[in-house]
């Protein structure tokens, strides 16, 4: 008898039948002498649509919401039904005596392996491989400590709450808004907070009036001292008189050092990387969008398995991976990481290290690397920043920390104070990681921290002591003006998904420390999508590296039912998805209150008195329909959009492009089609794709006919997407009644 084991992804499939020495290759899985190796191409089963139920709901009305089966039912998806037709056929071989889940260690990869278990009618006895990374290592210790699958049934049920609670509000609500306003508008109580979050800042940015404040300055004997209140200790007055009146006094006295302070201190490495975190880095140092980070950290765990799985939630590893560091250092000790890899091997760690805290890792570990031999010259460019962010973070751990002497130093005119503050570093310790980065410590927090420091902080200080005297210290005032809080890019609007407390209105404590326990708006999985989607939605646009929303997000926030704006709805489902993940409340109660809750939903969007109204209509007609398009702006593209969501039609008017300007090095704007495309950029630097092409040819980077061919390939594959990309399958089919 035989063992099926299902993996969530061929690639993981592939690398589990290896090691467990299935060598037989068949059509959609692999099989050995005890085991077979099968896979899933993601989620195989889904929970049906509306349509599926009753052939009414194909039309979308008013009248027939809410939509309520009494029992939420799943199919297998079309696209890969396929695969899920051999997976089933393992399921049901006679020589199979049991079944181990191999998907995801999570929440949603559980729900991927026990719907198709379900929907194949599967009885048989189930084990649930638990692993971290998929190296032959992890995955040999995983096989020999497999799990008991029942441990998992309640981290199921709250899996498959989740996924009926997002269906039932948000088929519904959405198809009521889009019924009532005869238009696109889709609504979620992940992507709606997010939307509003973003709309609070704009109007934080609208209402903010600069006020000029004054900073006074005083240099002597080579060091620049800032002024300090002596009552509120405050480096700033937003006092003009009051500025002149210190500067007045202080031009004419002498300047005595009355404090000099000198201490030891110790910085700390920072915490390791999770997702989140990883993601705000690589956008706030390569710009890289949440989406290419995860890709490109999924393709490090996946495919060269020299980091451990991407989508965690944690920055602790748990106390067993400790007599795994050595192994982990063995395999990185390459190219520029050789020699910090041998000092960390040298290092004598703490009984009990800051970075290791078994009571905050949830279901995997902060990411380092595995003991997988590193290949650099494998990795693609981009692969090798994010690995290289990883790796320096796991050595700076390791590494003691950067002790330095701090000298504080207080000085006196007349009566106004006056201070300095000099450092000089004793020991590097984990900061020389960081030497030919430029600075960068990859800590996003503390750069922004060191940034904020006044002017006079930090700086060389030559030798003083208390007493000493410089006569004529020049004195200057500087005036500057506050700044609106700034605008959210990729990085910080993860950040604020992530801790989304402040943008709480009920400041319940409980609800504050639910989504920060469990990671507030979204999870590490699912945040990168979501911000995709709000791209792709035409709900937000990017200029530059800030995001903004577009009139459609910001007149579907005035319609949409307020309880969906705010991130308290999903600390109040969490706390109860881990209530039944811990076995301490029923599916069943949960799934009672979504279905009150949504007629309730239903109930206020009928009752809602509003408008909305197309603002970015162009007088160029569809050539399918004839209805004037719409203009909008995709995350890297201009498009026109058929206004008619049943008609789809879709051009592209332009396209950022990786190509460089000649004269300012700037990405250029691709218009046009083929020979015609025309480069812009915002410089104004013009040329035609023949002259563009003569130019790179000429540098010897010239772009080939594959590369326009593969350009317009993606255009046209782009054309046959539907509009409204982030409810494509829920709005699929739309039939709006005209008395609705």
């Amino acid at each position: 008898m035989k063992t099926l084991v299902i993996a969530e992804k061929p690639s993981v499939g592939r690398d589990i039948a290896r090691v467990l020495g299935c060598q037989k290759k068949e059509n959609g899985y692999q099989e050995g002498p005890s085991y077979v190796v099968t896979w899933a191409l993601g989620h195989l089963v889904t929970l049906q649509d509306p349509e599926d139920y009753d052939k009414k709901y194909k039309e979308w009305k008013m009248e027939v919401l809410p939509i309520m089966p009494e029992r939420l039912k799943t199919k297998v998806i079309p696209q890969t039904g396929k695969q899920f037709r051999i997976v089933a056929g393992q399921l049901e071989r006679k020589d199979i005596s049991r079944v181990v889940i191999a998907t995801d260690a999570g929440r949603e990869g559980e729900l991927v392996a026990r719907w198709i278990l379900d929907k194949a009618h599967c009885r048989k006895p189930l084990s649930r491989l638990w692993i971290s990374s998929v190296t032959d290592k992890a995955i040999r210790e995983g096989f020999d400590h497999l799990k008991d699958a029942k441990e998992y049934e309640n981290l199921y049920h709250a899996a498959v709450c989740r996924a009926e609670a997002d269906w039932l509000v948000g088929i519904n609500a959405t198809r009521a808004l889009t019924c009532k306003y005869n238009a696109q508008l889709s609504c979620g109580r992940v992507q709606t907070p997010t939307l509003a979050m973003i709309d609070r800042r704009e109007q934080e940015i609208r209402n903010f009036v600069p006020e000029p404040y004054y900073s006074i300055t005083a240099a002597a004997g080579g060091v620049v001292y800032t002024w300090r209140d002596a009552k509120s200790g405050g480096t700033r007055t937003f006092s003009k008189e009051r500025a002149q009146s210190v500067a007045d006094q202080a031009g004419q006295g002498v300047l005595t050092i009355v404090q000099v302070e000198k201490k030891e201190k110790r910085s700390s490495a920072p915490q390791l990387y999770d997702l989140t975190e990883l993601q705000r880095d690589a956008s706030q140092s390569f710009g890289f969008s949440a989406k290419q980070t995860l890709n490109l950290m999924q393709s490090l765990y996946e495919n060269h398995k020299v980091l451990t799985y991407p989508r965690t939630d944690s920055r602790y590893l748990t106390a067993d991976i400790l007599p795994t560091i050595r192994e982990r250092l063995e395999a990185v000790s390459v190219g520029p990481y050789r020699e910090a890899a041998v000092k960390a091997r040298k290092q004598k760690l703490p009984a009990h290290p800051s970075f290791v805290n078994d009571a905050k890792v949830s279901d995997h570990h902060a990411i380092i690397p595995t003991e997988q031999y590193v290949q650099l010259t494998a990795m693609s460019p981009d692969e090798r920043k994010i690995y290289d962010l990883v790796i320096r973070r796991f050595l700076s751990v390791l590494f003691p920390p950067c002790v330095y002497e701090e000298t504080a130093v207080t000085a006196k005119i007349g009566d106004e104070i006056f201070t300095t503050k000099g450092k000089r570093i004793l020991d590097k310790g984990w900061r020389e990681l960081y030497e030919n980065e430029g600075g960068r410590s990859g800590d996003s927090r503390e750069d922004e921290e060191l940034a904020s420091e006044s002017a006079s902080e930090g700086q060389e200080l030559p030798f003083l002591e208390n007493g000493q005297k410089f006569p004529n210290a020049r004195v200057k005032i500087r005036e500057g003006k506050t700044k609106p809080p700034a605008r959210f890019t990729e990085g910080t609007l993860l950040a604020a998904m992530e801790n989304p407390v402040r943008y709480m209105e009920s400041h319940d404590s409980k609800m504050a420390k639910v989504l920060g326990e469990t990671g507030g708006l979204g999870t590490v999985a699912t945040r990168a999508d979501i911000i995709e989607k709000l791209f792709n939605s035409f709900l937000m646009e990017k200029r530059g590296n800030e995001i903004y929303l577009t009139s459609k997000a910001k007149q579907l926030l005035k319609l949409v039912p307020s309880d969906l704006k705010k991130p308290e709805l999903t600390a109040q489902w969490e706390m109860k998805l881990t209530d039944i993940a811990k076995g301490r409340l029923k599916r069943e109660t949960f799934m009672r209150e979504i279905r009150s809750y949504t007629e309730e939903l239903i109930r206020e969007i009928r009752l809602e008195e509003g408008t909305f109204r197309h603002e970015n209509l162009t007088n160029k007609k569809c050539p399918n329909c004839g209805k004037r398009m719409l203009a909008v702006n995709g995350k890297n593209a201009k498009l026109l959009i058929c206004q008619d969501r049943n008609c789809g039609y879709r051009e592209t008017v332009s396209r950022l492009t990786n190509a460089r300007c000649p004269n300012c090095h700037k990405r250029m704007e691709m218009i046009g089609k083929g020979k015609d495309a025309v480069f812009v950029c915002s410089c104004g630097h013009k040329e035609r794709m023949e002259k563009f092409e003569e130019r790179r040819q000429k540098e010897g980077r010239g772009v080939s006919k594959k590369d326009v061919a593969r350009y317009m390939q993606r255009q046209k594959k782009e054309a046959q997407i539907p509009v409204n990309n982030a409810f494509a399958e829920a709005l699929k089919g739309i039939r709006l009644d005209e008395e609705s």
